[in-house]
């Protein structure tokens, strides 16, 4: 089988699951504590990252794919971070806000690369959002292509046979990250993804390969489940059908960095492969590669597309859309080692008009690679003013990165470019007409290792703020 990456920017996919924020903390272990036998850790900095149902949305949108995130969650700040974060990313978010129930957090305390402690904070789900659940499935499955049902026993999927129920009368697929619930609840799925841990739990162990695909096959067939596939660790992962046919992809040997999160990489791949149009085995053994990546990397971490192509090409091939800071460094250094040129432009470009395609293609055309950087929703607010930006980060990003002019578009937080201008070094840094050569930000950068900084034409009468202003009063 010849693995390939489809176009996963058509594909819809509806994560539903156990939502938590988990939450990290960095520091130095120099001493011991006088109080007790424990390490005291120096917090120097900390970090917040959707995990659990979250994290699967994320790795899905970072696919490309789209996706819409039910979940449960507190109305309280862990929340509030949580939806923003998502938000930013391109995930649509359908959370059932409960009033006096905390989100789910968990804080990890890391120290040299090691997590020193884990302090989980999260109460039992009410019985009663149960209904609500349903409404917003209801409401969303018929826009999906397939459902992921994300399972870490929390209680939101207190009743998962309803919500399968719920897609299955859609007629959309569903796969269910499972975790130690009788496989009977899962009934009716088209995918069930077991870790080792839980397959055991269902099956009773099993004794060697010939016995896993005969117990395997027997649970897809008693509960009316389409396939299994189950993820075996180092002995990689294996799909086996209720009527026998089987597949095995061994693990891809990397040097593991930590697991955390690498089940909801494979539940998200699976999901958006399936979507994208994938068949079964290829899905599974797409799901595999990505979840060799995800290990590599620091906690619950995504994977990209441009990070598949070089895993399965040793290079980009056609990478283009958007990326992070982190991705787009990695293929700029595999353009630059092609001999390409790099031309780096930035703004808001909260509503997108003739005058920056043309400036756009005016700036590609400089150079074999166009990188613009787009001012994040908060850093447009500073920047313009109350009720801006009129389109939100991830909408600006999408249709900017659709356009044959713009090879990656990325966002960034602060009010300049200057932290990626010094990082990735273009070789060509573009402003629009409306600038003159000493108000370009990062000029100084530019100027100083060599670079070429440049001022384009401006197309009259077409300005972002004027179209705001013209709306405002009405006027055509």
């Amino acid at each position: 089988m010849k693995l390939r990456i489809p176009a996963f920017q058509r594909a819809s996919v509806l994560v539903v699951g156990d939502v938590m924020l988990d939450r990290y903390w960095y520091g130095r272990t120099g001493r011991v504590s006088q109080e007790a036998p424990v390490p005291v850790v120096d917090v120097s900095s900390t970090d917040d990252r959707p995990g659990g149902a979250a994290n699967v949305a994320l790795n899905v949108v970072a696919l490309g794919a789209h996706c819409t995130l039910i979940g449960v969650v507190g109305d309280d700040d862990a929340a509030d971070v949580l939806e923003r974060k998502l938000t930013a990313a391109g995930v649509t978010c359908a959370l059932v806000r409960i009033e006096d129930w905390p989100t789910i957090v968990k804080l990890r305390v890391v120290s040299k690369k090691q997590q020193v402690l884990r302090l989980d904070f999260e109460r039992p789900v009410a019985p009663a959002v149960q209904a609500e659940l349903e409404h917003r499935v209801r409401e969303h499955v018929q826009r999906a292509d397939v459902m992921v049902l994300e399972d870490y026993d929390k209680g939101t999927l207190a009743n998962p046979a309803a919500l399968i129920a719920l897609a299955k009368a859609a007629r959309r697929r569903v796969v269910v990250d499972p975790k130690l619930k009788p496989v009977s609840e899962y009934r009716g799925a088209d995918v069930l993804k077991p870790n080792a841990v839980e397959f055991e739990h269902a099956t009773g162990g099993y004794r060697d390969f010939a016995d896993l695909i005969a117990k395997g096959a027997a649970l897809a067939e008693r509960n009316d489940i389409g396939a299994l596939v189950v993820t075996r660790g180092a002995d990689g992962l294996t799909v086996i059908e209720r009527d026998g046919g089987h597949l095995h992809v061994p693990a891809r040997l990397v040097d593991v960095y930590d697991e955390t999160g690498a089940g909801d990489t494979v539940a998200a791949s699976l999901g958006a492969a399936l979507a994208a149009g994938l068949d079964l085995h290829e899905s599974a053994a797409l799901a595999n590669l990505a979840a060799s990546l995800a290990v590599s990397k620091s906690g619950t971490a995504t994977v990209t597309v441009p990070e598949l192509e070089r895993a399965l090409y040793g290079t980009v091939h056609g990478d283009r859309g958007i990326v992070d800071a982190d991705e787009l460094a990695d293929a700029v250094t595999a353009a630059r080692a092609q001999g390409q040129r790099i031309v780096f432009t930035n703004g808001c470009f909260d509503i997108l008009h003739a005058g920056h395609v043309a400036y756009l293609e005016e700036a590609r055309a400089l150079g074999d690679r166009l990188i613009v950087a787009v001012n994040d929703d908060a850093s447009v607010a500073r920047i313009k003013g109350p009720g801006r930006p009129v389109n939100a980060l991830e909408r600006r990003l999408r249709v900017l990165s659709g356009l044959s002019a713009v090879d990656w578009a990325v966002p960034f937080s602060e009010d300049t470019p200057e932290p990626l201008i010094r990082r990735l070094k273009p070789d060509v840094l573009v402003k629009g007409g409306d600038y003159t050569l000493d108000a370009v930000v990062g000029a100084d950068i530019v100027s100083g290792y060599g670079g070429e900084v440049k001022v384009l034409s401006k197309v009259d009468d077409l300005s972002t703020t004027a179209i705001v202003e013209r709306l405002k009063r009405g006027s055509s």
